[in-house]
């Protein structure tokens, strides 16, 4: 996200990167690189990427490339890729979900965002330099440094979005550099035979139980939007996973995490083209797919391979095609007349996607009704084990997600869990390994952000708790986390609201005292889907929130080298029940889904407003009516228990009722009110 200046500075000191750091804090810590010291010192967790480099170059030279860009996504713009695609992965031994990688024949880089320095500095070597940013500005400037004018500067144009390059090429505009796409990918070149072999796992349909309508309904609706579109699309193009796994009612396993499968679909008006492994797919997905052939609802199979060609061939004709730019690569994109193009940033289905019917709302209640379970079996679990001394990071993470595969329609986990004990939770995207995992301590904060895959739904929640005394400062920053949570969670707005346009309201309390977070405050969740679904959330590349949407809500706060505090719940879209309505449509407000109470040690009852208490005691009061019945449905009368203790209600009396801390408020709320309209305008 982009964040005003004085926010990014706060952010760069939060990560022990501001000016004036006293060089002797990085030299002390033996769980990061040090490529200043002689000889330069790498943690155990660092990769030697010395013959991997070589091995690139020589293929740069062979195909007269000076310098190449490496993306950290697959041809279909995903976030989390199948191993044959972590082509940053192989080359840097990074393995964070974002990040871009440079090389030359003498310099290599690697640009990341503020949730994944830390975790760099662990898994590179130091034949790469860091760049703490992920601005294609900066990456052009480093270009124009490292190459001299007339260098030919590569990518592959297959695992870039059209945005993408178009920032590329106005980065390098008028330089005297040349950006050359080449269809060879020259990182599989170097990995080889060693490189993962394609995935081969089933291509299936999901049960009719689990759907929100049928493939056909939602084909129906496409059209429709086609019809009803001023330019009249004789065609969609689909290229995110996700587009063609909910249009069609088609899981698999391709991705990690994620239950989509590599395909490709052109809908026109009168025929469904999709571009699949078709030996894949199972008997019952080919008879839902090919049921009504011939006809307008007949999928016609074709090869994955093909369909670059297919889409060349339908360019000819007279035809309008209608795209994302955000999920379509240039490789596709230019191989379509500009005339014949219809660009969006979201296609039609990944925005029909985003807000959920009737159906598809319950059921991903229902799965969150389960995921709670197992999250409070594990936070019981942990509370006896943990002051034994019996429990690591890793295991950790291992047992959240052994309970979540016990619960029903359970379909593993949505994301590697980020088990984060002390220090390490003050890594906002840090996962545990069998080579590194830090002992679970009652003296430290620890943060679970786990989430999983249901038949009906996808669910991600983040807990952080600490079972002995925590700090003054670890108690606030907790309180005031909460407060921005539940200051979200509580607002109402009125309708076509964008995201951002309300995100301060996460920060205000932290903001009231100094303090900040460096990520996101929310993303769009799907049913049986992604766990990060695009196009909602806060930030300024999202759409305006609608009824029928699901978000997390998740401020935090770090404090880079002692704690990290996050508080996740998913949230859903609801109209408002308010005294007055204004305009045709009625304001909007969240309905939280996530039930799992939060750690009653780290809240200062001090801060709270008596509103933010009776938003606590209410939610406590739907987990009770919510969860209770469903533990007590699995006969687990322990975690029952735990949960009475844990939802009492919280005393009015302790609340903040001052005079000057309500003016405050009121001041603040009134400028923030102020703003909204203003980002509306």
């Amino acid at each position: 996200m982009h964040l005003p200046q004085w926010t990014a500075a706060w952010v760069l000191l939060l990560h022990g990167c501001a000016a004036g750091q006293p060089p002797q804090a990085v030299s002390t810590r033996t769980d990061v690189r040090n490529c200043s010291a002689d000889p330069p010192y790498l943690p155990s967790t660092a990769t030697n990427t010395t013959a991997r480099l070589a091995a690139l170059r020589d293929t740069m030279r062979a195909h007269g490339v000076h310098a190449y860009i490496v993306p950290s996504t697959d041809a279909h713009m995903s976030e989390y890729i199948a191993e044959q695609d972590s082509r940053l992965g192989w080359l840097t031994g990074f393995t964070g979900s974002a990040g871009t990688g440079v090389v030359t024949q003498d310099k290599a880089a690697l640009w990341t965002d503020s949730r994944y320095w830390t975790q760099a500095e662990r898994q590179l070597d130091c034949n790469w330099e860091l760049q703490r940013t992920t601005s294609i500005e900066s990456i052009g400037l480093w270009i124009m440094e490292a190459v001299t004018v007339g260098g030919n500067i590569s990518l592959d144009p297959f695992l870039f979005s059209i945005d993408t390059w178009n920032s590329y090429s106005q980065a390098l505009h008028g330089s005297g550099r040349t950006l050359l796409p080449i269809e060879t990918n020259l990182v599989d070149q170097a990995w080889g035979d060693q490189r993962p072999s394609p995935p081969s796992g089933e291509i299936y349909s999901l049960p009719a139980a689990f759907t929100g309508s049928s493939w056909q309904e939602k084909v129906a609706g496409i059209r429709q939007q086609m019809e009803q579109h001023v330019r009249q699309p004789t065609a969609v193009l689909l290229s995110g996973l996700e587009e063609t796994a909910w249009l069609l009612n088609l899981r698999g396993d391709d991705i990690p995490y994620t239950p989509v499968f590599y395909a490709y679909t052109l809908l026109t008006n009168t025929s469904i083209s999709l571009f699949v492994d078709k030996l894949r797919l199972t008997a019952a997905a080919q008879l839902s797919l090919r049921a009504d052939c011939p006809g307008p609802l007949c999928v016609e199979l074709q090869d994955y391979s093909q369909a670059l060609a297919h889409l060349r061939l339908y360019a000819h004709g007279n035809v309008t095609i209608w795209l994302g730019t955000q999920y379509t690569t240039y490789g596709l994109y230019r191989v379509i007349p500009q005339e014949k193009l219809l660009e969006d940033s979201y296609s039609p289905v990944m925005l029909a996607k985003a807000v959920k019917n009737v159906k598809e709302q319950e059921m991903l209640r229902a799965a969150h009704v389960r995921d709670a379970v197992a999250v409070i079996q594990h936070l019981l679990w942990l509370e006896k084990m943990v002051p034994q001394g019996q429990v690591d990071e890793f295991s950790g993470a291992q047992h959240i997600d052994m309970l979540r595969q016990a619960q029903e329609h359970s379909h593993g986990p949505s994301f590697q869990s980020i088990s984060a004990s002390g220090l390490n939770a003050a890594l906002a995207h840090y996962s545990p390994s069998n080579r590194s995992s830090r002992k679970l301590s009652v003296d430290e904060m620890y943060l679970l952000d786990s989430g999983g895959q249901y038949l009906d739904g996808t669910t991600d929640i983040t807990r952080t708790v600490h079972w002995g005394v925590p700090t003054p400062l670890q108690k606030e920053a907790y309180t005031r986390v909460l407060m921005g949570n539940i200051d979200l969670s509580r607002l109402v707005f009125p309708p076509n609201t964008a995201g951002r346009a309300v995100e301060s309201f996460a920060r205000r309390a932290l903001w009231d005292v100094g303090l900040n977070y460096g990520h996101g405050t929310g993303h769009g969740i799907g049913n049986f889907l992604s766990v990060h679904e695009w196009p909602v959330g806060f930030q300024s590349n999202n759409v305006p929130l609608t009824a029928g949407m699901f978000t997390s809500i998740e401020p935090g706060y770090y404090q880079d080298g002692e704690f990290g505090i996050r508080i996740e719940d998913i949230a859903l879209v609801v109209e408002a029940q308010t005294k007055h309505q204004s305009g045709k449509e009625p304001f909007l407000t969240f309905e939280v889904v996530s039930l799992v109470p939060y750690d009653r040690n780290l809240i200062d009852l001090s801060l709270l407003s008596p509103e933010q208490i009776r938003y606590l005691n209410t939610y406590y009061e739907t987990i009770r009516a919510r969860v209770g019945p469903e533990l007590q449905q699995q006969q687990l009368e322990e975690e029952y228990r735990w949960l009475q203790r844990n939802t009492e209600p919280f005393p009015l009396g302790s609340a903040t009722t001052t005079a000057t801390a309500t003016m405050g408020v009121l001041a603040l709320t009134s400028f923030l009110s102020t703003l909204l309209i203003g980002l509306q305008a």
